[in-house]
């Protein structure tokens, strides 16, 4: 199968490169010595990639800390069952899949991928490849920040910074959804975005203060650095600051401050799956590219603003 491989974790982006790979072993996968249970193999037709994952010491070691490349980024997939292990329960092989795979494991950025069956939801008919797989790892993850760490509940006020990007804007979404009033944040040209996923303010980043939000009873940061800092001094007694980025510098004076990683569940994306199935989620995604010429949609020689989703198959 042809994949998008990485072997230098000095290169970055640059360093990605196609390659011709093995096909999962789906005779394994039928019950053979040396199956791992409950796994499938996903026939990929839309893939994403998550900017920093090359700097995680997952996609270069496995689970025993043994030396994986050249290994193949990308976690958020979409696609066909295309065959499946004892043990994997709940989806049966041609139904249509998202989700995320597992993080030492070869990724989505190819033809075929091995998944294991829990980490997947079925994705509805009416749901393309390209929306299901735009919105696995932005989805789930703000869902979790916002109701699991954040505990938001309808009324409440919460401040999404990023409001215009791929989490912030499923997060304004989910957010507005539950009841609450969200104040996003961005630079000046991101304003008419969030409003438009939602924000009922906006905050510039360049030309207003932050702190004249006031207090709110959660923020959600994907930005961190000294933004993080000031943003625990914007939750009032009782809130939460949940981050994203890594642990927050500052808690919040009377509240708690949460950071966590993103896990699949396949409860939550069956969730996100109904409201992308009703229109009631948008994704943000900014180009589409093939397989083909995925290495040089992710060393773009402008920005561009939203996801980059990869398609395996036309």
């Amino acid at each position: 199968m042809k994949a998008i491989v990485v072997t230098d974790r000095t290169a970055g982006t640059s360093g990605m490169r196609l390659a011709e790979r093995p096909d999962p072993d789906t005779a394994r996968l039928a019950g053979l010595e040396g199956a791992n249970y409950g796994d499938v193999v996903v026939e990929v037709h839309a893939s994403g990639f998550t900017g920093n994952e090359l700097e995680w010491p997952s996609t270069w070691i496995d689970r025993l800390g043994r030396d994986r490349t050249p290994s193949i980024p990308g976690h958020e997939v979409a696609g066909v069952v295309a065959s499946l292990s004892y043990g994997a329960a709940g989806l049966s092989v041609g139904q249509r899949v998202f989700g995320l795979t597992d993080w030492t494991r070869d990724g989505t950025l190819a033809e075929y991928v091995v998944v294991e069956a829990r980490n997947l939801a079925p994705l509805p008919a009416t749901v393309d490849f390209t929306t299901g797989a735009g919105a696995a790892m932005a989805g789930l993850t703000a869902w979790q920040a916002l109701f699991e760490h954040g505990h938001l509940l309808a009324g409440q006020s919460v401040l999404v910074h990023g409001a215009a990007g791929v989490v912030g804007s499923m997060a304004t979404q989910l957010a507005r959804q539950h009841g609450a009033y969200v104040i996003g944040t961005g630079r000046a040209a991101h304003r008419r975005a969030a409003l438009g996923f939602g924000a009922q303010e906006f905050v510039d980043l360049d030309n207003d203060t932050l702190e004249d939000a006031g207090g709110v009873d959660l923020v959600l940061d994907v930005l961190g650095g000294a933004l993080g800092h000031r943003s625990a001094r914007l939750v009032r007694a009782g809130g939460t600051l949940v981050s994203v980025v890594g642990s927050p510098e500052a808690r919040p004076a009377g509240g708690r401050a949460v950071d966590f990683v993103v896990v699949p569940e396949r409860a939550q994306l069956g969730e996100i799956a109904r409201r992308l199935q009703h229109g009631q989620l948008r994704t943000n995604i900014g180009q589409v590219a093939s397989l083909d010429d995925a290495v040089a949609a992710f060393n773009p020689t402008e920005r561009i603003a939203g996801k980059t989703i990869i398609r395996a198959r036309p």
